[in-house]
């Protein structure tokens, strides 16, 4: 195993470096201030092939697998974190789940919009009492015999009142537990029993859409099933043990923004007639974000490497999520001292690149999970999977 990027992984790269700086980082700033989300900025993703990632071709993949978009999370939330997010919400939680347990026709019909940027996807798990315990949710499905009757609420969910198609767990059989839980596609357009409304009172990630879904007898078709009745816990476990490694992507570009940001103002301000960046304290901090990030790049790349070997990750997952995102925070917090008394200014990036790593410690299962899963697998209690 080795991390020497091939000529179309340094391509890749360099696109979407070029795509957040041209695209994205103009009006950031102004988008940030006003929690602006621009689909047509996920068409343009969608263009450029960043969807396809770990999807076969004849669905509009790119030919490309999980350290391509490894690389691509990283370099747009460089930038903004918001920005990698669509990476989850169109490519590795829905297209990926699909095209894993989807029928032919599911995935002819689903798979290529969500790629192309067309369909904003979703996937709603959390609830507003069912968070890390998932097996609690209370959303529930009844079959009516020609339709799915569809009631609960779902809460914290990216795209929630911008998304089309998307992936909804609730449960067909309380009396089995996690037997007895399953996974819809669900189109939240024109159905009456389903209301969607924003958050708008988030810490960061602002020009990343966030809401909720209400179901209320909402009528889906009997087709809408993904994968088997009752396979949803198992669903949606691999579908988060997907979007975990590309969180901690999001948390390696946060990280190393803020650490690029911190270097390049150590070594423009002058106090006491010396660059700040000459002084031991200064260079500490610094050594110990840069250490940090690079321990976070090498367990976020292997995770994302074994996935694409088709081999047991779980275990490498949690530990790249736990560790990049606490090593994203720490970077921003320091980066934020470094910066003084303009680190707690919103005209400068410190302070959003330290709202924006927060959201990577819960999403997606929390640090506290990790550890609780980190810790099963090194006890022998539970095998990688």
């Amino acid at each position: 195993m080795h991390f020497k990027l091939t000529d179309e992984q340094k391509m890749m790269q360099d696109m979407a470096k070029d795509f957040a700086e041209k695209e994205i980082a103009p009006t950031l700033k102004e988008d940030e201030k006003n929690h602006t989300f621009r689909p047509e900025l996920v068409k343009k993703m969608g263009d450029l092939g960043f969807f396809g990632c770990a999807i076969p071709e004849e669905y509009g993949g790119n030919g490309c697998g999980f350290f391509e978009s490894v690389l691509l999370g990283e370099q747009l939330a460089t930038v903004s974190g918001s920005w990698r997010v669509p990476l989850n919400m169109q490519n590795i939680g829905p297209a990926i789940t699909v095209n894993k347990f989807g029928t032919k026709e599911q995935k002819e019909r689903f798979i290529p919009g969500w790629v192309k940027g067309e369909s904003l996807g979703f996937f709603g798990i959390t609830e507003p009492n069912s968070g890390s315990d998932v097996a609690s949710m209370g959303t529930t499905a009844t079959d009516r015999g020609d339709h799915w009757e569809l009631n609960g609420q779902k809460m914290w969910i990216s795209n929630a009142h911008v998304g089309d198609y998307g992936l909804v767990y609730a449960f067909t059989d309380r009396s089995k537990k996690y037997n007895g839980m399953t996974c819809f596609i669900v189109n939240l357009k024109g159905n009456e029993g389903i209301v969607t409304a924003p958050i708008e009172t988030k810490l960061g990630l602002h020009c990343s859409p966030t809401g909720e879904i209400a179901f209320t007898n909402a009528k889906i078709p009997k087709d809408s099933v993904l994968g088997e009745v009752g396979q949803g816990f198992k669903i949606c476990m691999f579908q988060l043990n997907n979007t975990r490694v590309s969180c901690a992507s999001g948390a390696l570009g946060i990280g190393g923004g803020a650490i690029a940001a911190a270097i390049n103002y150590a070594n423009e301000r002058t106090q006491f007639g010396k660059k700040i960046g000459s002084y031991q304290m200064i260079q500490a901090s610094i050594a110990e974000m840069v250490a940090e990030h690079e321990a976070a790049k090498l367990l976020v790349y292997q995770a994302a490497w074994l996935k694409d070997q088709g081999m047991p990750n779980q275990y490498q997952t949690s530990m790249a999520k736990l560790f990049a995102s606490e090593a994203a925070v720490h970077a921003a917090l320091e980066t934020m001292k470094i910066f003084g008394s303009y680190g707690f200014s919103t005209e400068f990036p410190a302070e959003r690149f330290l709202r924006d790593a927060q959201s990577l410690r819960v999403v997606e299962g929390t640090s506290n999970i990790q550890k609780t899963i980190i810790a099963g697998m090194a006890l022998g209690d539970t095998p990688n999977r």
